[in-house]
């Protein structure tokens, strides 16, 4: 089970697609980017 503190898998879907789109507002990619780094990865960080 992950974390309860992680961003879950359709929340990190939603952060990407703001993310990718150039229509969006810094202040929704700052939140975006915000979601996307606390998102539990697998174990690629060096």
């Amino acid at each position: 089970m992950a974390h309860p503190k992680t961003t879950g898998k359709g929340a990190a879907t939603a952060a990407s697609k703001v993310l990718r789109d150039g229509r969006t507002s810094s202040t929704s990619k700052t939140a975006a980017g915000s979601a996307l780094s606390q998102k539990h990865g697998k174990g690629r960080r060096r």
